[in-house]
């Protein structure tokens, strides 16, 4: 369960779904490899301030629920969480580095949304409009451009 996390000035819920799939979608992930992903996993939460709130396995792909704080970009995340553990995956499993042919255990690519803790889009707008007593709605587009004139 996601908590807000209090700093010396601020206070923050920054939730995100993360998905990486493994190099050349190999399908690599079984007991043994989840066992050691999970732990990891837990450690890096002792490390960094991230916190694994659910991680989902596919045959090929990894489904990450996350909460961290507002310092570490999306980017950083990414780099973090797959380097360290490909890293460690690749020590404490090595028939996965041999399935791999020695090279990268992640995909170049990857998935990233933000997650809202009290709803979506809509509900945050209608939140936000309910906090003043007069509400100025300066701006608002949903649809995206194909074209710029």
């Amino acid at each position: 369960m996601s908590e807000y996390i209090h700093k010396s000035h601020n206070v923050s819920i920054v939730l995100y779904h993360l998905v990486f799939p493994a190099k050349y979608r190999r399908a690599v992930f079984d007991e043994q490899v989840d066992a050691e992903l999970k732990e990891v996993c837990l450690e890096i939460e002792k490390r960094y301030e991230i916190k694994f709130l659910e991680i989902g396995i596919d045959k090929d792909h990894v489904h990450f629920l996350i909460q961290s704080v507002p310092k570490y970009s999306v980017t950083r995340l990414v780099t973090m969480i797959k380097s360290l553990t490909a890293k460690e995956i690749f020590r404490r499993c090595p028939h996965v580095k041999k399935q791999l042919w020695g090279g990268e255990f992640w995909s170049d690519g990857y998935f990233a949304s933000t997650v809202g803790k009290h709803g979506d889009e809509k509900m945050i707008g209608k939140y936000v409009k309910e906090q003043g007593k007069q509400y100025l709605q300066l701006h608002q587009d949903f649809q995206l451009s194909l074209f710029k004139f």
